[in-house]
């Protein structure tokens, strides 16, 4: 006889029989492995423990930014900025796995081994952090941890957005992280109505802005001229970053430019460039992240001269600062070159496709200020069409619309919190 039961939340079946008058559990393979990662987060999480030992120093901060995979970016480096302009006497430590990453005197970086992260957070009195803490990190009481997350207002869906399609485990990590967060950085109330199902956060927020942003607002010229001079490119080339989002289908594949199967015909993007704004343009190629943390890259060759892949500059507010338009599809940086009244044009020929996958997109597409295009003759004639004062009405709008604070002091007002509770930090 057999009978099966399924545990709330979970696929886990219990199946009954005579075998030596034993009840067997019979596991799914998805949560074998949960149990086999909350083991090993249980075994880590002793680091933590051990390292309670050692004091708190009331002066140090911790930067993690993607889980370590990332350089000197986002919205921690900004914030990490500000606080160096304003005093020589903390400690900052920014966690990271390669070592070979660049970061300005200041910051102490560390490699991003079990016991480092273990006892740099443990005697740190505050954590910044633009992701995800994993299963072993444990928190002392009197630390303070400062979520600031990777992304503002947001067209993909994450989170328990996503449906069906967020795996247990991501829920589990996340909820872990979410449980140890003080306070998240916000921009809108958009966002603080969305965080409990997107970022699985329900505690605190501070409405500040988004570091990150203050760059673009504040040194877009000096992002432009860095940006040219780093990838040899003349002073006066014009430039239209092509930043398309994650797919989880992209993991394990390697693409090249001409053969990726959701890129745009550059050639015929390049003509209606050079017909509506006149000049030489160039295509920027920004990979997400995940895609450049498993080295999946782009293969640019002699027929790509046109292209430059900025996928492993560490900081993608500082390309994007560097350019003129911005070409993606479901990515939040089109939000970010929003704030900056950058004109943006969404490339959205796999839609169903990519809702199919991961879920019901955040917005109405039609509700949003920017340029849409699903193939590529819509999107040379939207491009040949585009009406720059008709654009900035619409951005203008939505910006006072949504009520979006971003006003290039956003580094400052959480350096005040972050002073604030450096004073309350406790030492033992």
């Amino acid at each position: 006889m057999q009978k099966k039961e399924k545990k709330a939340g979970s696929r886990i079946y219990l199946l009954y029989c005579r075998k030596r008058g034993r009840r067997i559990l019979k596991l799914s393979k998805e949560d074998r492995y949960i149990r086999r990662r909350l083991r090993q987060g249980r075994k880590q999480a002793r680091e933590f423990y051990y390292c309670r030992k050692y004091p708190i120093n009331p002066k140090k901060i911790v930067f993690t930014t993607i889980e370590g995979t990332t350089g000197f970016s986002c919205n921690p480096k900004y914030i990490a900025l500000e606080l160096l302009r304003r005093r020589q006497d903390l400690d900052l430590v920014w966690l990271v796995d390669d070592m070979s990453k660049e970061f300005p005197a200041g910051i102490r970086k560390v490699k991003n081994t079990l016991k480092n992260r273990a006892y740099e957070l443990s005697t740190a009195a505050v954590w910044v952090d633009n992701s995800r803490k994993q299963l072993e990190c444990r928190k002392r009481p009197g630390q303070f941890y400062l979520q600031t997350w990777h992304a503002s207002l947001h067209i993909k869906p994450t989170g328990l957005a996503r449906g069906a399609s967020f795996s247990k485990i991501a829920d589990l990590v996340s909820r872990h992280d979410s449980d140890m967060v003080d306070i998240l950085l916000t921009n809108s109330p958009w966002m603080e109505r969305q965080a409990p199902k997107t970022i699985v956060y329900d505690g605190d927020t501070y409405r500040t802005g988004s570091p990150r942003v203050d760059g673009l607002l504040n040194e877009r010229e000096k992002c432009r001229v860095r940006f040219r001079k780093k990838h040899g490119l003349p002073e006066d080339a014009k430039l239209l970053l092509y930043a398309p989002t994650f797919r989880s289908g992209s993991q394990g594949t390697a693409r090249t430019v001409e053969k990726m199967d959701t890129m745009p015909d550059f050639s015929r993007l390049l003509e209606a460039l050079e017909k509506r704004f006149a000049g030489n343009w160039t295509i920027v190629l920004r990979l997400h992240p995940q895609l450049t943390a498993r080295h999946i890259g782009v293969g640019l060759t002699e027929k790509s001269k046109y292209l430059v892949d900025a996928s492993k500059d560490d900081d993608m507010s500082e390309v994007l600062g560097a350019c003129d338009i911005l070409l993606s599809d479901y990515s939040a940086m089109s939000f970010d070159a929003a704030y900056t009244h950058m004109p943006v044009v969404l490339y959205l020929n796999d839609l169903q496709e990519y809702v199919n996958e991961r879920g019901s997109l955040m917005w109405d597409l039609d509700s949003l200020p920017f340029i849409k295009a699903e193939t590529d003759e819509v999107l040379a004639k939207a491009i040949e069409q585009f009406d720059a004062q008709e654009y900035e009405k619409g951005i203008v709008a939505f910006l006072s619309d949504f009520e979006i604070m971003e006003d290039g002091k956003a580094s400052q007002r959480v350096a005040d919190i972050i002073e604030k509770h450096l004073g309350g930090a406790i030492t033992g």
